[in-house]
């Protein structure tokens, strides 16, 4: 059973990241993963007074890195992640809000080179409270249900 506010979404869905500049990005719903990541092709931390934040360029768009959008985020965290292969790596992570399905959220964004990668973007269990994933289905949440994908 789900309530009024849990949406229901597949295994890939369109979001949008609006303080990023991010209009419509192919996310990957990956309930294996604890934090949610996206491609970018380069982060370069900084100081502003006493606030660690980061440069950093998205290629939201899967197979173009010439589509670029630059972007400037106070760093939240740096940790270290251990990927679905058992690979560790230090990660910086920021906090962005997200659009799926009409409803917003703030969530955990760990910046990483996904470039060989099928999506640009997973989204992992902390971002998903209030979501219900029905593994079978796809695109749950696209307004133009007409096309199958």
């Amino acid at each position: 059973m789900t309530d009024k506010n849990t949406i229901k979404v597949g295994w890939k869905e369109y979001a949008a990241l609006p303080e990023l500049g991010v209009e419509r990005i192919h996310v990957k719903i990956d309930t294996g993963a604890r934090t949610s990541a996206i491609h970018t092709l380069r982060n370069k931390l900084f100081y502003k007074g006493r606030k660690q934040w980061v440069k950093f360029t998205l290629a939201p768009h899967q197979d173009d890195d010439d589509t670029i959008i630059d972007c400037e985020m106070p760093v939240k965290d740096q940790r270290t992640i251990t990927s679905s292969n058992g690979h560790k790596s230090e990660r910086i992570v920021i906090e962005t809000p997200i659009i799926i399905g009409g409803v917003e959220q703030l969530i955990e964004l760990t910046l990483v080179c996904r470039r060989k990668m099928k999506f640009r973007m997973l989204l992992g269990r902390q971002a998903m409270q209030d979501m219900v994933v029905v593994p079978g289905k796809s695109h749950l949440t696209t307004k133009n249900k007409g096309s199958k994908k």
